[in-house]
């Protein structure tokens, strides 16, 4: 409980979206819309709810550790990256467990599982140059909180030497952007019946092909 409310936490953080998208915030300097102060172990004080990220470097290795507390599986998803999932084990990870680490031939994932009652841990290699979200695939745990951001940046870095795209033309800006609002275009389709008719059942079709690959 935060705040009297039911909230899930990553390092005792319950994430908190901004008002302006982070990558946006950082594009065209709006302060204080989130924290680079994400804490690299899970805090000793009160739990907290906020806007606070993880600060990495463009180019460089970091090390997550994932350790589950709980009686389910529990599984991660980062977004922007593969990463190589180098050790899981049963029981608290401790600084020793790093000696047990696969370096040379780890599986390169973008979802880890992690055991209940055990942990997981991966390397990244920091070469996407951007803001991307660490979150937990479970849907309650996400939407109470159970996520943060990744934001990769290096202000020394050769600004072209960059593997991000530049922001859209039907981008959406917050109030605190809202100048830089472009008109957004809509179309309307129209389906006669029996053309609805056709859509439905191939809907239906890829939805049981789906179903049976999963």
């Amino acid at each position: 409980m935060i705040d009297g409310k039911h909230r899930a936490t990553l390092n005792g953080i319950s994430f908190i979206n901004p008002d302006t998208p982070i990558r946006l915030a950082d594009k065209y300097n709006i302060k204080g819309d989130y924290k680079l102060d994400f804490p690299s172990r899970p805090l000793n004080g009160p739990l907290r709810s906020e806007s606070s990220v993880i600060n990495a470097t463009y180019k460089r290795f970091i090390e997550i550790l994932l350790q589950n507390n709980g009686i389910v599986v529990q599984s991660f998803n980062m977004e922007g990256y593969s990463f190589f999932v180098v050790g899981m084990a049963y029981g608290e990870w401790t600084e020793n467990n790093r000696g047990s680490y696969n370096k040379w031939d780890a599986i390169a994932r973008s979802t880890p599982q992690v055991l209940p009652g055990g942990w997981t841990t991966i390397l990244v290699s920091l070469d996407n140059y951007g803001v991307w979200n660490l979150r937990a695939e479970n849907l309650d745990r996400w939407y109470l909180g159970q996520e943060t951001y990744m934001r990769v940046f290096n202000h020394e870095a050769d600004p072209s030497n960059k593997t991000e795209f530049p922001v859209p033309d039907n981008a959406l800006f917050s109030d605190a952007l809202s100048r830089l609002q472009m008109p957004q275009k809509s179309s309307t389709l129209i389906i006669n019946d029996r053309s609805n008719s056709n859509y439905q059942l191939l809907l239906v079709t890829l939805s049981a092909f789906i179903f049976m690959w999963l």
